[in-house]
Protein backbone atom coordinates (compact mmCIF):
# COMPACT_ATOMS: atom_id res chain seq x y z
CA UNK A 1 0.00 0.00 0.00
CA UNK A 2 1.18 3.33 -0.59
CA UNK A 3 2.33 5.37 2.43
CA UNK A 4 0.76 8.98 2.53
CA UNK A 5 3.13 12.28 1.08
CA UNK A 6 3.15 15.18 1.02
CA UNK A 7 5.32 17.91 -0.49
CA UNK A 8 5.17 21.64 -1.78
CA UNK A 9 7.92 24.28 -2.30
CA UNK A 10 6.99 28.03 -2.99
CA UNK A 11 8.81 30.85 -5.13
CA UNK A 12 11.68 31.80 -3.50
CA UNK A 13 11.21 35.26 -5.55
CA UNK A 14 9.10 37.60 -4.01
CA UNK A 15 5.88 38.35 -6.16
CA UNK A 16 5.84 42.21 -6.84
CA UNK A 17 2.25 42.57 -6.10
CA UNK A 18 -1.64 42.06 -7.91
CA UNK A 19 0.07 43.83 -10.89
CA UNK A 20 2.42 40.97 -11.79
CA UNK A 21 2.12 39.91 -15.80
CA UNK A 22 2.55 36.30 -13.99
CA UNK A 23 3.70 34.62 -11.26
CA UNK A 24 3.90 31.29 -9.93
CA UNK A 25 3.26 30.85 -6.12
CA UNK A 26 4.16 27.00 -4.86
CA UNK A 27 3.86 23.69 -6.78
CA UNK A 28 4.31 20.42 -5.23
CA UNK A 29 3.22 16.85 -5.11
CA UNK A 30 1.05 14.16 -2.87
CA UNK A 31 -0.30 10.80 -2.42
CA UNK A 32 -3.20 11.54 -0.53
CA UNK A 33 -5.15 9.38 1.95
CA UNK A 34 -8.29 7.62 0.73
CA UNK A 35 -11.54 10.15 0.90
CA UNK A 36 -9.27 12.69 1.82
CA UNK A 37 -11.57 15.96 0.65
CA UNK A 38 -10.72 19.69 0.37
CA UNK A 39 -13.37 22.23 -0.02
CA UNK A 40 -16.01 23.73 -0.98
CA UNK A 41 -13.81 26.35 -0.42
CA UNK A 42 -12.23 29.48 -3.01
CA UNK A 43 -9.03 30.15 -3.70
CA UNK A 44 -7.76 33.76 -4.63
CA UNK A 45 -5.18 32.22 -7.21
CA UNK A 46 -5.37 29.66 -10.27
CA UNK A 47 -4.62 26.24 -9.09
CA UNK A 48 -4.01 23.28 -11.48
CA UNK A 49 -3.48 19.68 -10.67
CA UNK A 50 -2.47 16.58 -12.37
CA UNK A 51 -3.71 13.05 -11.94
CA UNK A 52 -1.04 10.68 -11.67
CA UNK A 53 -2.36 7.44 -10.06
CA UNK A 54 -5.24 6.32 -8.48
CA UNK A 55 -9.54 8.45 -8.77
CA UNK A 56 -10.91 10.85 -6.69
CA UNK A 57 -13.59 13.56 -7.53
CA UNK A 58 -13.82 17.19 -8.31
CA UNK A 59 -16.91 19.20 -8.12
CA UNK A 60 -17.53 23.14 -9.78
CA UNK A 61 -20.19 24.93 -10.54
CA UNK A 62 -22.70 22.34 -9.54
CA UNK A 63 -21.12 19.61 -11.72
CA UNK A 64 -19.08 16.98 -10.35
CA UNK A 65 -16.31 14.88 -12.62
CA UNK A 66 -14.97 11.66 -11.63
CA UNK A 67 -11.15 11.55 -12.52
CA UNK A 68 -8.53 9.47 -13.38
CA UNK A 69 -4.76 9.06 -13.71
CA UNK A 70 -4.18 11.50 -16.69
CA UNK A 71 -7.13 13.56 -16.01
CA UNK A 72 -6.00 17.64 -15.35
CA UNK A 73 -8.56 19.88 -13.13
CA UNK A 74 -8.27 23.67 -13.32
CA UNK A 75 -9.66 25.58 -10.42
CA UNK A 76 -10.39 29.55 -10.72
CA UNK A 77 -10.26 32.16 -8.42
CA UNK A 78 -13.21 32.62 -6.13
CA UNK A 79 -14.56 29.41 -8.17
CA UNK A 80 -16.34 27.55 -5.22
CA UNK A 81 -15.08 23.88 -5.23
CA UNK A 82 -13.97 20.79 -3.60
CA UNK A 83 -12.06 17.65 -4.75
CA UNK A 84 -12.04 14.23 -2.52
CA UNK A 85 -9.97 10.96 -3.34
CA UNK A 86 -11.19 7.64 -4.11
CA UNK A 87 -12.03 5.16 -0.70
CA UNK A 88 -9.77 2.23 -2.63
CA UNK A 89 -7.42 4.24 -5.07
CA UNK A 90 -6.77 7.65 -3.55
CA UNK A 91 -5.20 9.89 -6.03
CA UNK A 92 -1.52 11.09 -6.33
CA UNK A 93 -1.49 14.77 -8.02
CA UNK A 94 0.89 17.61 -8.68
CA UNK A 95 -0.21 20.52 -8.53
CA UNK A 96 0.95 24.48 -9.51
CA UNK A 97 0.00 28.09 -8.18
CA UNK A 98 -0.41 30.55 -9.99
CA UNK A 99 -1.79 34.46 -10.42
CA UNK A 100 -0.89 37.53 -12.33
CA UNK A 101 -2.49 39.96 -14.31
CA UNK A 102 -1.78 37.52 -17.61
CA UNK A 103 -2.93 34.65 -16.22
CA UNK A 104 -6.44 34.63 -17.33
CA UNK A 105 -5.81 35.62 -20.77
CA UNK A 106 -3.19 32.49 -20.81
CA UNK A 107 -5.67 30.30 -19.39
CA UNK A 108 -8.07 31.08 -22.15
CA UNK A 109 -5.18 31.14 -24.71
CA UNK A 110 -4.56 27.51 -23.65
CA UNK A 111 -7.95 26.73 -24.18
CA UNK A 112 -9.40 26.59 -20.54
CA UNK A 113 -13.29 28.44 -20.01
CA UNK A 114 -16.08 27.82 -17.98
CA UNK A 115 -17.20 25.08 -19.88
CA UNK A 116 -13.53 23.41 -20.13
CA UNK A 117 -11.47 23.24 -17.09
CA UNK A 118 -11.28 19.57 -17.14
CA UNK A 119 -8.81 17.68 -19.49
CA UNK A 120 -7.40 14.11 -20.46
CA UNK A 121 -4.19 13.28 -21.77
CA UNK A 122 -3.82 9.41 -22.32
CA UNK A 123 0.13 10.12 -22.00
CA UNK A 124 0.34 12.56 -19.13
CA UNK A 125 4.11 12.31 -18.94
CA UNK A 126 5.50 15.38 -20.83
CA UNK A 127 2.98 17.58 -18.41
CA UNK A 128 3.95 15.34 -15.38
CA UNK A 129 7.53 16.17 -15.98
CA UNK A 130 6.92 19.83 -15.98
CA UNK A 131 4.60 20.40 -12.81
CA UNK A 132 7.77 18.58 -11.70
CA UNK A 133 10.39 21.22 -13.15
CA UNK A 134 8.35 23.56 -11.63
CA UNK A 135 8.69 22.23 -8.39
CA UNK A 136 12.12 21.43 -8.64
CA UNK A 137 12.89 24.39 -9.52
CA UNK A 138 11.71 26.36 -6.39
CA UNK A 139 13.44 23.37 -4.74
CA UNK A 140 16.53 24.33 -5.29
CA UNK A 141 15.53 27.82 -4.86
CA UNK A 142 17.76 29.19 -7.32
CA UNK A 143 17.88 33.23 -8.12
CA UNK A 144 16.43 32.48 -11.63
CA UNK A 145 12.85 30.66 -9.77
CA UNK A 146 10.65 32.95 -10.78
CA UNK A 147 11.86 33.51 -14.53
CA UNK A 148 12.29 29.32 -14.75
CA UNK A 149 9.20 28.79 -12.89
CA UNK A 150 7.10 30.95 -15.79
CA UNK A 151 8.80 29.45 -18.71
CA UNK A 152 7.46 26.18 -17.46
CA UNK A 153 3.90 26.97 -16.95
CA UNK A 154 4.06 28.40 -20.39
CA UNK A 155 5.34 25.40 -21.35
CA UNK A 156 2.30 23.53 -19.51
CA UNK A 157 0.07 25.75 -20.87
CA UNK A 158 1.12 25.30 -24.21
CA UNK A 159 0.70 21.26 -23.74
CA UNK A 160 -2.72 21.49 -22.59
CA UNK A 161 -3.21 24.17 -25.55
CA UNK A 162 -1.94 21.51 -27.89
CA UNK A 163 -4.56 18.70 -26.44
CA UNK A 164 -7.73 20.96 -26.64
CA UNK A 165 -6.88 22.25 -29.63
CA UNK A 166 -6.88 18.43 -31.05
CA UNK A 167 -10.15 17.26 -29.07
CA UNK A 168 -11.67 20.39 -31.10
CA UNK A 169 -10.36 19.06 -34.63
CA UNK A 170 -11.62 15.23 -33.54
CA UNK A 171 -15.12 17.43 -32.49
CA UNK A 172 -15.01 18.95 -35.68
CA UNK A 173 -14.31 16.36 -37.69
CA UNK A 174 -16.85 14.07 -36.02
CA UNK A 175 -19.64 16.66 -36.39
CA UNK A 176 -18.53 17.09 -40.03
CA UNK A 177 -18.92 13.64 -40.61
CA UNK A 178 -22.31 13.41 -38.58
CA UNK A 179 -23.17 16.37 -41.28
CA UNK A 180 -22.49 14.40 -44.04
CA UNK A 181 -24.08 10.75 -43.02
CA UNK A 182 -27.76 13.24 -42.56
CA UNK A 183 -27.33 14.86 -45.85
CA UNK A 184 -26.56 11.61 -47.44
CA UNK A 185 -29.93 10.72 -45.03
CA UNK A 186 -31.78 12.85 -46.76
CA UNK A 187 -31.12 12.84 -50.73
CA UNK A 188 -31.56 8.93 -50.34
CA UNK A 189 -35.14 9.56 -48.99
CA UNK A 190 -36.01 12.17 -51.43
CA UNK A 191 -34.67 10.01 -53.75
CA UNK A 192 -36.60 6.85 -53.24
CA UNK A 193 -39.72 8.30 -52.16
CA UNK A 194 -40.20 11.08 -54.96
CA UNK A 195 -42.88 8.97 -56.22
CA UNK A 196 -45.42 9.03 -53.20
CA UNK A 197 -47.14 12.10 -52.13
CA UNK A 198 -44.53 12.65 -49.25
CA UNK A 199 -44.06 15.81 -47.29
CA UNK A 200 -40.88 17.66 -45.70
CA UNK A 201 -42.57 16.89 -42.43
CA UNK A 202 -42.79 12.97 -43.03
CA UNK A 203 -39.35 12.51 -44.31
CA UNK A 204 -38.23 14.77 -40.66
CA UNK A 205 -40.26 12.33 -38.76
CA UNK A 206 -38.80 9.80 -40.24
CA UNK A 207 -35.72 11.06 -39.68
CA UNK A 208 -35.99 12.11 -36.19
CA UNK A 209 -35.08 15.52 -36.90
CA UNK A 210 -37.29 19.16 -36.17
CA UNK A 211 -38.57 19.89 -40.12
CA UNK A 212 -37.59 23.21 -39.64
CA UNK A 213 -33.55 22.60 -38.01
CA UNK A 214 -33.27 19.75 -41.16
CA UNK A 215 -34.42 22.40 -43.99
CA UNK A 216 -32.22 25.01 -42.77
CA UNK A 217 -29.42 22.20 -42.46
CA UNK A 218 -29.71 21.06 -45.93
CA UNK A 219 -30.08 24.48 -47.55
CA UNK A 220 -27.11 25.12 -45.54
CA UNK A 221 -25.00 22.19 -47.49
CA UNK A 222 -26.92 22.64 -50.84
CA UNK A 223 -28.28 25.50 -51.46
CA UNK A 224 -31.93 25.24 -51.66
CA UNK A 225 -34.67 24.06 -49.49
CA UNK A 226 -35.58 20.01 -49.26
CA UNK A 227 -39.06 21.04 -51.02
CA UNK A 228 -37.28 22.78 -54.08
CA UNK A 229 -34.75 19.68 -54.47
CA UNK A 230 -37.27 17.14 -54.12
CA UNK A 231 -39.35 19.37 -56.72
CA UNK A 232 -36.70 18.90 -59.19
CA UNK A 233 -35.78 15.70 -58.66
CA UNK A 234 -39.30 15.38 -59.83
CA UNK A 235 -39.46 17.18 -62.89
CA UNK A 236 -35.98 15.64 -64.31
CA UNK A 237 -37.33 12.21 -63.60
CA UNK A 238 -40.77 13.55 -65.78
CA UNK A 239 -38.18 14.33 -68.11
CA UNK A 240 -36.57 11.05 -68.10
CA UNK A 241 -39.98 9.30 -68.99
CA UNK A 242 -41.07 11.76 -70.89
CA UNK A 243 -37.93 10.89 -73.64
CA UNK A 244 -38.61 6.95 -72.77
CA UNK A 245 -42.09 6.38 -72.13
CA UNK A 246 -44.18 7.58 -75.03
CA UNK A 247 -46.77 5.26 -74.43
CA UNK A 248 -47.77 7.22 -70.95
CA UNK A 249 -49.86 10.53 -70.68
CA UNK A 250 -49.07 13.48 -68.99
CA UNK A 251 -51.31 13.13 -66.43
CA UNK A 252 -49.59 9.19 -65.74
CA UNK A 253 -46.11 10.40 -65.82
CA UNK A 254 -46.95 13.59 -63.50
CA UNK A 255 -48.76 10.59 -60.63
CA UNK A 256 -45.68 8.50 -61.57
CA UNK A 257 -43.12 11.03 -60.21
CA UNK A 258 -45.51 12.51 -57.05
CA UNK A 259 -47.48 14.98 -58.52
CA UNK A 260 -50.86 13.93 -58.17
CA UNK A 261 -52.07 17.49 -59.87
CA UNK A 262 -51.23 17.47 -63.30
CA UNK A 263 -51.82 21.10 -63.70
CA UNK A 264 -49.27 22.07 -61.07
CA UNK A 265 -46.75 19.93 -63.02
CA UNK A 266 -47.43 21.05 -66.33
CA UNK A 267 -46.43 24.48 -64.99
CA UNK A 268 -43.57 24.00 -62.74
CA UNK A 269 -42.22 21.87 -65.33
CA UNK A 270 -42.95 25.31 -67.97
CA UNK A 271 -41.44 27.29 -65.27
CA UNK A 272 -38.06 25.52 -64.90
CA UNK A 273 -37.45 24.47 -68.61
CA UNK A 274 -39.31 26.68 -70.71
CA UNK A 275 -41.68 24.38 -72.52
CA UNK A 276 -44.68 22.24 -71.20
CA UNK A 277 -44.11 18.60 -70.89
CA UNK A 278 -45.85 17.79 -74.34
CA UNK A 279 -43.49 20.35 -76.56
CA UNK A 280 -40.70 18.76 -74.72
CA UNK A 281 -41.61 15.31 -75.60
CA UNK A 282 -42.53 16.74 -79.41
CA UNK A 283 -39.44 18.07 -79.46
CA UNK A 284 -37.43 15.14 -78.22
CA UNK A 285 -39.75 12.90 -80.81
CA UNK A 286 -37.87 14.89 -83.43
CA UNK A 287 -34.48 15.02 -82.19
CA UNK A 288 -34.54 10.88 -82.29
CA UNK A 289 -36.43 11.13 -85.69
Amino acid sequence: MQQDMYKVASNPVIAHGEKDPLHVWFAGESQTKPLHRLGPKVYDFYLMHIVLEGKGTFISGGKSYALQAGHTFLIEPEQLISYESDSDEPWRYRWVAFHGAQSAELVAAAGFHSEQHVVFAVDKRRAGALFRQIYETFRRGEATADLKANGYLHLLLAEYKTLLQAESSSSLRTSQAEGDRLLQQVIHYLSTQYAHPVSIEQMAESLGYNRAYLSRFFKQRTGVSPVTFLLNLRIDKARQMLRERHELTIEQISASVGLQDALYFSKQFRRLHGQSPTAYRDAMRNLDG
